[in-house]
């Protein structure tokens, strides 16, 4: 088992190296053995040209079993370890693209809509020392989203899986290229083409469906104040309580621009929504877009279930549930691509529930 697993952190510096993702000495891998150990690659080891003698087997606690200096970078792998029991691989890098948009920003939100659901907003977290020597922001910073820049450093992803945690890396450089491109683009002069500096005020069009365009405030914009439905914006609920769920439906039925996303996209279907420690169940029946009925089940054409820490991240906007579901924080039974078509009123939905803010 460790060698196949060796071999798998080989293959993922060499692909790594190869797609230009690290370079020099930087960067550093582990992979969770069991509860206690784990396989992390040596401090001044080269990625794209890993050996079997280059990975070392170390405890949660930093000790080395056997010969050999782990990574410098040992102390943000184990609190992310200890943290975060479901996290199986960890990969750091100082990606190029983006460490240098990141020089200037704090935060970035993909333009693709492909690349929304698996990254989300991606946030920095403030460094002050060449190596992380405060591990906890960096691990509050990745239970609500598999991958973080460092300022002034670099990457760190997470996953059940290397491979994916290589793609969320890969994915990040690739949309801050494209981010650079479109800038370099807006710039350049291109006769008899309208301006593309944008869509006109109080339009929206949703790519994908050439019959999803709304008037009406962009999705992207702040909601409006909860008064305006006749709602008290200091309250917070009982999570998944009656009286939640009861705001939730008349927030969803009382917004003039759900009503309308949802009668242009015909969203009719039902969305259940499950909290893992307790098993509660709330089944929503949408008809164009409207609740219609609500019951106490979880039988339903979608399915979401999550433990309670991730479903408070959700209503207080600390993370987008297409973004937690792709990244397996939150767990979907049912057709993912079906129910993109509803990405828009969906969307929508999911601004909702952040203002029903729970206790």
């Amino acid at each position: 088992m460790n060698k196949q697993l060796k071999h798998k952190i080989i293959a993922t510096g060499k692909l790594l190296w190869d797609k230009g993702l690290v370079f020099g000495f930087n960067g550093n891998i582990s992979q969770r053995l069991d509860a206690h150990t784990v396989l992390i690659t040596a401090t001044g080891t080269c990625l794209g040209y890993l050996t079997d003698k280059d990975i070392l087997t170390m405890d949660l606690k930093g000790e080395v079993v056997g010969k050999g200096m782990a990574s410098t970078e040992r102390l943000m792998h184990t609190a992310v370890y200890k943290a975060l029991p479901k996290v199986q691989c960890v990969l750091h890098t100082h990606t190029t693209y983006t460490n240098g948009f990141f020089l200037s920003n704090d935060r970035f939100t993909p333009k693709t809509f492909e690349a929304r659901f698996y990254l989300g907003e991606v946030k920095a977290v403030a460094q002050t020392t060449p190596s992380v020597t405060d591990p906890a922001p960096v691990v509050d910073a990745l239970k609500m989203n598999n991958i973080v820049v460092l300022k002034n450093h670099g990457v760190v992803a997470v996953g059940d899986d290397l491979f994916n945690a290589f793609v969320l890396i890969q994915e990040l450089e690739e949309q801050v290229k494209m981010d650079l491109v479109n800038v370099h683009y807006k710039k350049m002069s291109f006769p008899n083409v309208p301006p593309t500096d944008g869509i006109p005020p109080k339009v929206v069009t949703f790519v994908g469906n050439p019959d999803t365009s709304i008037s009406g405030p962009p999705i992207a914009d702040d909601l409006r104040c909860r008064s305006s439905f006749g709602g008290d914006k200091n309250k917070k609920y009982k999570l998944f309580s009656k009286e939640q769920i009861e705001e939730i439906v008349r927030l969803v039925n009382a917004d003039a621009q759900m009503q309308e996303l949802g009668g242009k996209t015909a969203m009719n279907m039902a969305l259940a929504v499950i909290l893992d420690e307790t098993g509660q169940a709330h089944r929503f029946t949408f008809e164009n877009g409207r609740i219609t009925q609500v019951a106490q089940d979880a039988e339903a054409e979608f399915v979401i279930n999550a433990p309670e820490a991730v479903w408070r991240a959700v209503f207080s906007r600390q993370i987008d549930p297409f973004v937690a579901t792709t990244q397996k924080k939150m767990h979907l039974k049912g057709d993912f691509a079906r129910i993109s078509k509803w990405y828009a009123p969906c969307s929508r939905i999911f601004q909702l529930w952040t203002k029903v803010p729970v206790e």
